[in-house]
Parts: structure tokens; C-alpha cells; sequence
């Protein structure tokens, strides 16, 4: 009885045996991304995240600064951005040309990066309107830096960035802590990273925004410890360093580092920066204008 009761246990493991052979072979197209699934993607600092959407992809790296400072880091960053772009199989375009901002030349990029840019960097309200229907359409943005000082008296363009400008402590080394070490953008990127920088204070914090690095504030030169408190209002011994959200149909990316030319030499730094690009350029899911909605610059939010 005992030897019986066993032979549909027997015939269902070979059942079982058998379709896990045939997965393999099999022509229906459901099997082969599923295999596809399993083996996953590498990129380039080893973590594996599935399809890696920014390989074939093309960005644009815009610098223009408006009237006021402008860093000795540009340079710098865009040969940072294009070293990336070769090893990593994605094309760059520079500009310093606002004109570049119309619909018909927008729509061929999975993504923009503002590297350091500062003031007011569109030469006119309808380069505005071109650049906000492109993040409203489903395009994505990479800010760096600076990037919070830039169109300080556009309520939107604040607001997609996440805030805008007020203070930054002098360059000094201090920790940077990574809170949210499970995102995609913080893959290799330290828990705790001591490096020399400008601390960036903003406000007009935009509530959307999701932080997952922030200034650990007790680390800074406590000679401008009135300045920190006054720039740090509300927020007490931390204050957000990097961030990103879905805002208005696209997904935005920012990092306020970055502010020596030698950071873009930096093994840290350069994974830091290609993260956020890859996680961006991950969320793109085409460009469709018929979903921006927008016909001037400060019209009000759509969502």
C-alpha cells in the first residue's frame, strides 16, 4: 500500500522535472523574457537592475550661467559626462545655446542635464514654455550642483528642481549620509560621505521631492553656525543634499554636489553622477507631446 500511494508523487516530479526542461526550448516568447529576466543586466559598477534603458540612449548636457558666478567646473563635467557616455554606450550633446529649447529638437532626448547651471539660462518665456512641455510630454531631467540657482523667478522651474538657492557654507570637507541605500541611484555610493564640497541650503522646498542623501550639518566649520541655523530654518541637525521626484509627467534627478572640477575626476563622484543618469534614464518611457498641456510658462500645475 505504502509503495502505491507513492507512484502519483513519483509521475508528478517527473511532470515537474519535465517542465522545467522544456522552458528552455520552448518557442513561445513569454519563456525567452523570462529567461531574459532571470539572467538580468550588468551595468557598468556591477549592480544588476534589468533592462538598462540608458545604453543607446541620448542626452543633452546644458551649461549656459546667466549674468552672475559661474564655476571653473564645466568643463570638467561635461568631459566627466561624455567619458560616461562612451563607457556606458549612451550618446551626449552639449550646448551652451538656449535656442536649443523648441519641441522639434527636445523630443530627440531621453534626457537633459544642467551641470552647474546658475541665473536665468532661456533667452525668452517661449524657450521656457519648449522646456517645461518636454518634462510634461515624459522627459527627464538631471540637475547638478548649481543647478538650484538657476531661473531663481520661475515658481515652476523652482519647484521641478525641488527648491532655490539661498546659501552655501564656504568649500570644507564634511559627511553627506545616504539614507535611502536601496535606491537605484545609490548603488557604490558611501553611507557616509566625507568629502570637500559647498553645503547648499535652499528654499521654497518643493513637498514632493524625495530625499535620499542629506548634509550632516554638525560636520561644518562651526564658524558660520549663525548662518547654518538661519539657512537651515525649519530642518534641525540635517538638510537635503540630494534628491529626485515624478514631477508633471517626467522624473527629475538632482545632486547639489559637485562644485570642484576635480570631482569629476573621481572614481566616487563619477559612479554618483551615472547612477542618478541611469535611474532617470530608466523611468523614460517616450516622449508624448500630447500630454503636455501647458501653453505658458506659469500656467498652474497640472497634477
Amino acid at each position: 500500500m505504502k509503495n502505491k500511494s507513492l507512484i502519483p508523487i513519483y509521475f508528478a516530479g517527473i511532470a515537474l522535472l519535465l517542465s522545467f526542461t522544456l522552458l528552455g526550448k520552448s518557442n513561445d516568447p513569454f519563456n525567452k523574457s523570462l529567461l531574459a529576466d532571470r539572467r538580468g543586466v550588468t551595468f557598468s559598477f556591477g549592480k544588476k537592475t534589468g533592462v538598462d534603458q540608458l545604453k543607446n540612449s541620448r542626452v543633452l548636457v546644458y551649461t549656459k550661467n546667466g549674468k552672475g558666478y559661474v564655476h571653473d567646473n564645466l568643463a570638467a563635467s561635461v568631459i566627466c559626462i561624455q567619458e560616461l557616455g562612451a563607457a556606458n554606450k549612451f550618446s551626449v550633446d552639449v550646448a551652451d545655446d538656449p535656442s536649443v529649447f523648441n519641441e522639434a529638437n527636445l523630443k530627440k532626448y531621453n534626457l537633459l542635464i544642467f551641470s552647474s547651471t546658475n541665473n536665468d539660462v532661456f533667452d525668452n518665456d517661449a524657450q521656457r514654455l519648449a522646456f517645461r512641455r518636454y518634462i510634461e510630454a515624459g522627459g527627464g531631467f538631471v540637475g547638478i550642483h548649481s543647478v538650484t540657482g538657476t531661473e531663481r523667478n520661475w515658481t515652476w522651474f523652482k519647484m521641478m528642481v525641488g527648491e532655490t538657492f539661498s546659501w552655501h557654507a564656504s568649500f570644507q570637507p564634511f559627511s553627506i549620509k545616504n539614507i535611502d541605500p536601496s535606491h537605484p541611484s545609490m548603488q557604490g555610493v558611501p553611507a557616509i560621505w566625507t568629502k570637500a564640497d559647498e553645503c547648499y541650503f535652499g528654499k521654497q522646498l518643493y513637498p514632493g521631492i524625495k530625499v535620499l542623501m542629506m548634509h550632516d550639518l554638525s560636520t561644518l566649520d562651526k564658524k558660520d553656525s549663525s548662518l547654518i541655523t538661519t539657512h537651515a530654518g525649519s530642518f534641525a541637525n540635517f538638510f537635503p543634499a540630494v534628491w529626485f521626484q515624478p514631477f508633471e509627467g517626467g522624473n527629475i534627478w538632482i545632486t547639489t554636489l559637485g562644485h570642484d572640477k576635480a570631482n569629476y575626476q573621481e572614481a566616487i563622484f563619477k559612479n554618483h553622477l551615472l547612477q542618478g543618469i541611469q535611474f532617470i534614464a530608466n523611468q523614460y518611457k517616450g516622449i508624448d507631446y500630447s500630454k503636455a498641456t501647458a501653453t505658458n510658462k506659469d500656467d498652474n500645475l497640472k497634477n
